[in-house]
């Protein structure tokens, strides 16, 4: 049995002759006798009370305790006063060191977790729970994809809870919760006349960028955070330090995501029309914090600018340049009058990364480098998402093999032998 049974009633004194005697108390006959005590796995002390004649239970339980640690299946008691959203809103807070990630995960807790399962304490958890809560999940949130990254913030808690002790399995990964599935659709690429008819409409200072991002394959914020000093020209390369970032409406310097610094080819085209937009518009000297709004200020010397010579407002860019642009390349429609256009995520200015994915994957380029130059972290991803725009392989695969069994008398194996 580990540790030790505490007898709140009576303590041990030594007696006028030298020896031990049992002695009352001053809490004999009230409250709790016995308190169970035995030191956890974090090295503190744990307890729990037990009333009078019930000694084999806390007996009992001491032993029942100190098999599951043996066996790795001990939770720490304090977990059954903890509810999830208690828990949730402490891990949250440690979740990550970007700011943007971490309200984002605050915010799915907040209103898709916590009115659900918030009150529920952690040791409770069955699986069960979680398929109620996923049906509740479903009504809420039509769209599989925002189900399914709630249902990994979700999970994320528990497993940060199991590893605190808290619990001894996550229940989100229960064989019988089904994660949801997103039907992810296909990237289907612009041409290049929707590329290039989209940069005709765009304000002139900024029709450089559809270039930067079409030809280089760089993010929004890569884009308008570009430094002058990044570029080499002559070389033929542009690296990718950093972003221009928003955080709680405060623009900042920021590591491009996920902290993947890269150095990408700089084509001779758009090497040519980055020096000729130097020339009329020179580059400004911008400084914002970085990485956080109280950051340190940092001075970047940026490539596109706002109409105030700062950095580009992108909500404005979005809604007043990009847009329109779209709708005059006739890729989305124009919005009736009074009206706002409407949504078109699949239209952003992510759309020039797909352009340039696709670009590079038609030319036989393999899909490592291709990750790399984009800034993924994992080729798979990279994949999975541009697979289906890989032609010249699938025709180089169809070729080499026809060319293979329409070589008459050359092989004694191939379809004829098999006839």
């Amino acid at each position: 049995m580990a540790g030790h049974i505490q007898d709140r009633w009576y303590k041990t004194e030594t007696g006028p002759a030298g020896k031990p005697v049992r002695v009352q108390t001053d809490r004999h006959g009230t409250g709790m006798r016995y308190r169970a005590r035995y030191i956890g796995p974090d090295g503190t002390e744990k307890s729990k009370s037990f009333p009078d004649r019930q000694k084999r239970l806390a007996e009992q339980w001491l032993t029942a305790t100190a098999v599951d640690m043996s066996r790795g299946q001990y939770t720490d008691p304090r977990g059954a006063r903890i509810t999830f959203q208690q828990f949730a809103e402490t891990w949250v807070k440690t979740h990550t060191t970007e700011i943007n990630s971490r309200e984002a995960a605050e915010r799915r807790l907040r209103l898709h977790a916590y009115p659900y399962i918030g009150t529920r304490p952690l040791p409770s958890f069955q699986p069960g729970h979680i398929r109620t809560w996923l049906g509740e999940l479903e009504a809420a949130v039509p769209a599989a994809s925002h189900r399914r990254i709630i249902f990994g913030t979700v999970s994320a808690a528990f497993s940060a809870a199991t590893d605190d002790g808290l619990l001894t399995k996550n229940p989100c990964r229960a064989r019988s919760v089904q994660t949801p599935k997103p039907s992810r659709p296909r990237v289907v690429p612009w041409t290049a006349s929707q590329v290039f008819g989209v940069q005709a409409a765009l304000p002139e200072h900024l029709r450089l960028a559809v270039d930067v991002a079409g030809g280089c394959g760089l993010r929004q914020g890569e884009v308008f955070g570009l430094d002058v000093e990044e570029l080499d020209c002559e070389g033929g390369w542009l690296s990718v330090q950093h972003q221009l970032k928003r955080i709680r409406g405060k623009f900042v310097f920021a590591l491009p995501k996920g902290r993947k610094l890269r150095d990408v080819p700089l084509p001779d085209a758009v090497a040519d029309a980055i020096r000729a937009h130097i020339e009329r518009h020179p580059p400004v000297k911008v400084t914002l914090p970085w990485r956080t709004p109280d950051g340190p200020p940092v001075t970047k010397k940026l490539i596109f600018t706002g109409p105030s010579d700062d950095h580009v407002r992108v909500s404005h860019f979005n809604d007043h340049m990009w847009k329109p642009a779209l709708a005059a390349a006739g890729i989305i429609p124009e919005p009736e009058e009074g009206q706002r256009y409407a949504a078109a995520p699949q239209h952003g200015m992510h759309a020039l990364r797909h352009f340039y994915a696709s670009v590079l994957l038609d030319a036989g380029e393999n899909i490592r480098a291709v990750s790399q130059y984009l800034g993924h972290s994992d080729p798979g991803f990279t994949l999975r998402t541009y697979t289906h725009l890989m032609p010249s392989s699938e025709g180089r695969t169809r070729k080499a093999v026809d060319g293979l069994y329409r070589s008459p008398g050359k092989h004694d194996h191939g379809p004829e032998t098999a006839q």
